[in-house]
């Protein structure tokens, strides 16, 4: 499967309703509009088919949970096949009775399900209890084979971790694509909300300079509030981005803005830029041995 010269790409960054059966028609309909564009790659938001539940720890959100294959793989593996994209959804998946995971799928242009990645790093904050319902991941860190080439796809909190991009970059990766669910607490001053959102950029911008492959972040956007209002509720930022394999931003949306965000990849700039900042070929792998520490003790 070889990778295109020019990849046209859609980032679907997307307010999201109560209602499944909504939000995924609004989908389609966003599906459609990307493959009117000549678009062939589509990115999702994190846990785009509901609100996002994690705000709270209640058992009853289990039953949002589906199995892959199931009722939603099915659906956009058709969508898949009739627009001729590739597209790459978020789902929340019940492998088992008490086993659950953040599991992005795949779906490539023929329909077929050409593979999934299970969120690694799972984050317990205020308002992102996610280890009462996922699982970490055990599928590891490699990409996705697809008609377009090999998608390195991670999830949210794995966008701040820059082991996890190295490792789907070292297993061949020809993009790093990151669904995601971030925003603010509108009780933090207004500054502090700047610099969190300059860091969210940021540290993603970077893994594209340190492994030399584009990045494509997409991100919900709209206030959604807890349940209960017990902590306020968290305003998603949006800010979906899409940077170069220098970190340059080649497009972004707004914070509010519910919005299909398209861009053009010129994906040979990657063996230019990789020829002219040889990081691959610089590592000291031979010194990098504690890395695989938790930490190290003095």
């Amino acid at each position: 499967m070889g990778t295109p010269s020019s990849l046209k790409t859609g980032l679907l960054q997307m307010n999201c309703s109560a209602a499944i059966d909504d939000n995924l028609d609004r989908i389609s309909q966003q599906l459609h509009a990307a493959a009117r564009q000549n678009v062939r790659l589509v990115l999702l938001q994190e846990l785009h088919n509901s609100r996002y539940f994690c705000q709270s720890e209640d058992p009853a959100n289990f039953d949002l949970a589906e199995t892959i294959p199931g009722k939603s793989t099915e659906y956009l593996s058709k969508l898949a096949r009739n627009l001729k994209l590739v597209i790459v959804a978020s789902l929340f998946e019940r492998r088992a009775a008490g086993l659950f995971h953040n599991t992005a799928v795949v779906l490539d242009s023929d329909g077929s399900l050409a593979g999934k990645y299970r969120k690694a790093h799972i984050p317990d904050d205020p308002g992102y209890y996610e280890k009462f319902y996922f699982t970490p991941g055990d599928l590891g860190f490699q990409p996705v084979s697809t008609s377009l080439g090999k998608l390195g796809v991670l999830i949210c909190w794995d966008q701040w971790y820059p082991e996890a991009a190295r490792l789907m970059t070292l297993a061949g990766a020809d993009l790093l694509l990151y669904p995601t669910a971030i925003g603010w607490d509108e009780k933090d001053p207004e500054d502090e909300q700047q610099r969190q959102l300059d860091a969210w950029k940021t540290v993603q911008r970077a893994h594209a300079v340190a492994n030399g492959i584009p990045l494509l972040a997409c991100n919900r956007c709209g206030f959604e509030a807890a349940p209960g209002n017990t902590s306020g509720g968290i305003r998603f930022w949006g800010n979906s981005f899409v940077a170069g394999p220098q970190g340059e931003i080649l497009a972004s949306a707004a914070t509010d803005d519910s919005t299909l965000l398209v861009c053009d990849i010129e994906m040979q700039r990657s063996e230019q830029v990789r020829r002219m900042w040889p990081f691959l070929r610089d590592r000291r792998i031979d010194a990098y041995a504690d890395l695989s520490l938790r930490y190290r003790d003095q």
